[in-house]
C-alpha cells in the first residue's frame, strides 16, 4: 500500500465518457487508495475540469490525473492540456485502446504525458496499482503539501488589491498574493473562471470565490465577526485603536457587557507603526501590530466582543438608552459609550494623489508593500513619529528613503530617540522646508514634482512609492449634532465643556460632566479623537482605561 497522505485534500481523478468504465477504475481505485487519497470521478472533460477548479480554490491537492482518450466534445489530450494549467505537478496518465496508442505516444510531447494504460487494465494488481504507485511515489517526492490559506489574486498597482492586504494583514488574518501576471495567479484565475478584468480575486480556504469583495463581505467570510451577538450592552466602544482596546480589556475585566466597533483593524494609526520603541515594558521595542493583536486577545480573554468592517453612522439618545446606528441601518444600544474612533492622516491636497493611491501612493505605513519597495527609491511625506518609524522600517531594504519635511527641523514633531536614529540612518535623507507640489503617473506613480517652500524652487524627481503621515483628522463627523465638537472636529469633554463655569447646553444633570465625558450624559471619549488629547500610545491605552473607570461611576449613579 503507498504511504498516508492526506486523504481529505489529496485527489486522485478518473474521467471517462463511459459510466460503466468510470465506476470500474473509481472502484480499482477506491479499492487500492481509497484509505489514503481521495477518489473523485468525471464523464466528461469538462465536468472533469469543473472538479479540478473547485478543488483548486479549496487549496486540495491533485495527485494524479486518468483520462480516457476517446470522449466526445473534449478527447482526454484536450482534457489533460487544461488540466495542466490548473493543477500543473499532477502526474497524467491515459487509458487507450490498442488502436489509440499513436495518439498516446503523440500526447507525450503534447501534455508530458507520464504514462499510458490500455484498457482493459485487468488484473489492476499487475497493469494499474504498479504503475499508480510510481507515478505517487514521485509526486510525493516534490512534497505538494499545502496549508489552506485565504489567496489574494490582484494586481501591483491595483489601488483595492493594496487595500484587501492591509485588510487582512492587520486583522491578522494569513493569506498568501499571488500577482495576477504571473503563472499560478492565472491559474486561480481560470480556475475561478475569471478574466482578471475584476481584481483582486480573493479565494477563502473553504473555496468561496469573492470578486472586488467590499471589507464587511471580506471579513464575513475570513472568519471575523460582524453581527453583534446581543441588541443591548452596558458598554459600547467605538474604534479598537489603543484607546478602545484599553476600553475594552478593563470593561470587560471588570465585568461589563463590553463590545467594540471597529470600521477596519484593530490598532488604529499605532497598528500600522513597524515599530514603536517608547512604550513602557518593551525594552526592544514592538510592532505597532504586535502590540495590537496582543491586547485584541486579551480583550477577548475576559470576554470582550469584537466587531470588525462595521461603519458607525450615527448616535442617538433615548431616554437612558444609548442607540449605535451602523451603515446597513442595524443598531444595537447600550447603558454607555466610549467613543475612541482615533483619527486618519490628512488626505495630501496636490494635482495628481488622488488617482494615484494605492497605486504608489499611500496613506500610512502600508507594511504589505514594504518587500515591493526593496531596492527603490521611497519618499515619506511628514515630520512626526508615525513618518519616522516608518522610514526607520523601510530603510532597511529601500535604495534610498527621503523624507520631506514642511517644517525647518524634525525635532518639533519627532521624539528625540528617533531622531538620533533617522540622522545615523546611512540611507535615510532628511529634505526640510520641502512639499510635494504634485504627483505625476499613469497606472501607478512615477515621478514627483517637489518645491522647496523658502526659495519657491521646484524640482522634478522619479518616484514610485510615497507614504504620507501628514497631521490627523478625526474621525467624528458622524456626531455632528450631537456631541460638541472643536473646529478642528476633536472631541470636547469634561473641564473643557465648562471652561467659562457653566455647563454644557442642554445639561440637564446636577453634576458637572466627568473628566473623559462629553456633553452626552454617559457617553465619553479617550484616545486622539480627544480634544488636547496627547497623541500617543500610553496616554490613550490610558484613557480608555480611565473611561472604564468613569463608566462605572455614572451606572452607579444612573
Amino acid at each position: 500500500m503507498p504511504e498516508a497522505v492526506d486523504a481529505k485534500r489529496t485527489v486522485i481523478l478518473t474521467v471517462d465518457d463511459d459510466p460503466g468504465v468510470s465506476r470500474a477504475v473509481a472502484r480499482d481505485l477506491r479499492r487500492h487508495y481509497g484509505a489514503s487519497y481521495r477518489i473523485v470521478r468525471a464523464e466528461s472533460g469538462e465536468s472533469a475540469l469543473d472538479a479540478l477548479r473547485e478543488l483548486k480554490l479549496r487549496g486540495d491537492l491533485v495527485a494524479v490525473i486518468l483520462a480516457d482518450y476517446r470522449m466526445p466534445q473534449m478527447n482526454g489530450i484536450e482534457f489533460l492540456e487544461q488540466a495542466l494549467d490548473v493543477y500543473p505537478a499532477a502526474r497524467r496518465v491515459l487509458l487507450t485502446a490498442y488502436a489509440d496508442t499513436d495518439a498516446a505516444i503523440d500526447a507525450i510531447n503534447v501534455v508530458d504525458l507520464d504514462h499510458y494504460l490500455l484498457k482493459p487494465w485487468d488484473p489492476p494488481e499487475e497493469k494499474l496499482y504498479p504503475v499508480l504507485d510510481d507515478l505517487l511515489e514521485t509526486w510525493r517526492a516534490a512534497d505538494h503539501r499545502t496549508v489552506p490559506t485565504t489567496k489574494v489574486v490582484g494586481h501591483r498597482w491595483s489601488a483595492r488589491s493594496s487595500d484587501v492586504r492591509e485588510f487582512l494583514a492587520r486583522n491578522q488574518v494569513p493569506y498568501r498574493w499571488y500577482s495576477s501576471d504571473e503563472p499560478e495567479g492565472r491559474r486561480l484565475l481560470t480556475a475561478a473562471e475569471e478574466d482578471g478584468l475584476r481584481l483582486p480575486l480573493v479565494i477563502t480556504p473553504d473555496g468561496t470565490v469573492l470578486v472586488e469583495p467590499a471589507d464587511q463581505d471580506l471579513a464575513a467570510h475570513v472568519g471575523l465577526a460582524t453581527t453583534p451577538a446581543a441588541d443591548f450592552y452596558d458598554l459600547v466602544v467605538i474604534g479598537a485603536g489603543p484607546a478602545g482596546l484599553g476600553a475594552a480589556v478593563y470593561g470587560a475585566s471588570e465585568g461589563l457587557r463590553t463590545v467594540v466597533v471597529e470600521r477596519s483593524a484593530t490598532g488604529g494609526q499605532a497598528g500600522q507603526s513597524s515599530r514603536i520603541e517608547n512604550y513602557l515594558g518593551f525594552p526592544d521595542g514592538v510592532s505597532g501590530a504586535q502590540l495590537a493583536d496582543r491586547a485584541r486577545r486579551q480583550a477577548t480573554r475576559f470576554g470582550a466582543e469584537m466587531l470588525t468592517a462595521r461603519e458607525v453612522t450615527g448616535l442617538e439618545v433615548n431616554g437612558s438608552s444609548r442607540t449605535v446606528r451602523f451603515s446597513d441601518g442595524s443598531a444595537i444600544a447600550a447603558h454607555t459609550v466610549i467613543l475612541a474612533t482615533g483619527v486618519s492622516y490628512r488626505q495630501l491636497d496636490a494635482p495628481g494623489i488622488g488617482g494615484l493611491t494605492g497605486c504608489g501612493v499611500f496613506y500610512g505605513s502600508a507594511l504589505t508593500e514594504a518587500a515591493a519597495c526593496q531596492g527603490h527609491d521611497v519618499y515619506i511625506v511628514g515630520g512626526a513619529n508615525s513618518a519616522g518609524q516608518a522610514a526607520m522600517y523601510l530603510a532597511r531594504g529601500a535604495k534610498s528613503v527621503t523624507l520631506l519635511v514642511r517644517g525647518d527641523s524634525l525635532s518639533h514633531s519627532m521624539s528625540h530617540y528617533l531622531v538620533e536614529q533617522v540622522e545615523e540612518a546611512p540611507t535615510i535623507t532628511v529634505r526640510t522646508g520641502t512639499v510635494v507640489e504634485a504627483a505625476h503617473g499613469s497606472d501607478h506613480l512615477e515621478q514627483l514634482t517637489l518645491r522647496d517652500t523658502a526659495t519657491g524652487h521646484t524640482e522634478l524627481v522619479d518616484a514610485q512609492w510615497m507614504f504620507v503621515f501628514i497631521g490627523a483628522a478625526p474621525l467624528t463627523d458622524w456626531l455632528d449634532g450631537i456631541v460638541l465638537r472643536d473646529t478642528r472636529g476633536f472631541i470636547i469633554a469634561g473641564p473643557d465643556l465648562a471652561a467659562d463655569g457653566e455647563r454644557p447646553p442642554g445639561w440637564e444633570l446636577d453634576r458637572a460632566p466627568y473628566h473623559l465625558e462629553t456633553n452626552v450624559p454617559g457617553v465619553f471619549v479617550a484616545g486622539d479623537a480627544r480634544a488636547e488629547s496627547a497623541k500617543r500610545v500610553a496616554s490613550a491605552v490610558g484613557e480608555g482605561a480611565m473611561a472604564v473607570m468613569l463608566v462605572h461611576r455614572y451606572l452607579e449613579q444612573s
